[in-house]
């Protein structure tokens, strides 16, 4: 943790890098008594004994049960990218952000190290964010076009966005190891989720594969042979309890993706629709797809 305490961009409250728990950070769920995890085990057993979805929240965001991703984060919290040196960074794990309650739910891969790594929120600060919030306040499911930090006064209606590993890799590729380590804390969220949520758009393959996965660890079915991700297509699976719920791929709309004309906003746009309809989801902030 660096020594040097920076203003945050929006409450310019001053805080280090690594943001430590419970030191008034917008929306940190933690504090200094929130158990850490260390290891796999840890994870499991700790998101099983999590009382309700803030309780797992908390415990995500201050896991250290990889000890790669902890040193990639934390590195990239002290050196900082040059745009953002005046800023401190979040540092640590990054949790589920929207309603707890959502019809609709967004499966990414992992934080970007100088996007919600920095802002301490889900798919906030870097371009592949920005193109996603944008689309949501198209449709109607978020509150603004525009997001830059944790307590800008963004809200999703009937949306919540999680991915399925919760640290910045390096590369964005998280191992093998890491994604099965990190599954302890997505699969209980599922279990909180589930219930209501209808549709799950995923975010590439990896979010497609997670998102198979984590249904079929809670108990639920996933059609034989292992429907393939494609952009825009659809897999309905089912809950332990029978509930159908669709799964609907979608290239990530990572630079890569969007520079180079693969995903455009029409295709983008597209997919939401069709989530939205999936989901039951009305148009308008607040109003009858909330």
């Amino acid at each position: 943790m660096t020594g040097e305490l920076l203003p945050h961009p929006g409450t310019g409250e001053l805080f280090a890098s690594p943001v430590p728990p419970g030191s008034g950070w917008p929306g940190d769920p933690a504090d200094a008594q929130t158990p850490v995890a260390r290891s796999a085990a840890d994870v499991v057993a700790m998101a099983a004994d999590a009382k309700n979805l803030l309780e797992i929240d908390a415990r995500i965001s201050v896991c250290r049960a990889c000890p790669r991703l902890v040193d990639w984060r934390e590195q990239a919290a002290e050196t900082k990218r040059a745009s953002f040196a005046d800023q401190p960074y979040w540092g640590r794990p990054v949790t589920g952000f929207g309603a707890d309650f959502s019809k609709l739910l967004i499966m990414g891969l992992a934080p970007a190290a100088n996007g919600g790594n920095r802002t301490g929120r889900m798919f906030t600060g870097d371009q592949a964010g920005d193109w996603l919030f944008r689309a949501l306040h198209r449709a109607g499911l978020a509150m603004n076009a525009e997001v830059e930090y944790a307590g800008d006064g963004q809200k999703l209606f009937g949306v919540r966005m999680l991915s399925a590993v919760r640290c910045a890799p390096p590369e964005n590729k998280p191992s093998t190891e890491e994604r099965d380590c990190c599954a302890g804390w997505l699969d209980a969220e599922f279990a909180r989720l589930l219930p209501f949520a209808r549709a799950v758009v995923a975010l590439g393959s990896f979010g497609w594969d997670a998102t198979l996965g984590a249904v079929r660890r809670a108990g639920g079915t996933v059609p034989t042979p292992k429907p393939k991700f494609g952009h825009g297509e659809v897999a309905v699976l089912s809950t332990a309890d029978g509930k159908p719920i669709n799964v609907i791929g979608c290239y990530h709309p990572s630079q890569q993706n969007t520079f180079t004309g693969r995903l455009t906003e029409k295709m983008l746009d597209d997919v939401l629709s069709r989530a939205q309809e999936l989901a039951g989801l009305g148009w308008a902030c607040g109003g009858s797809g909330r």
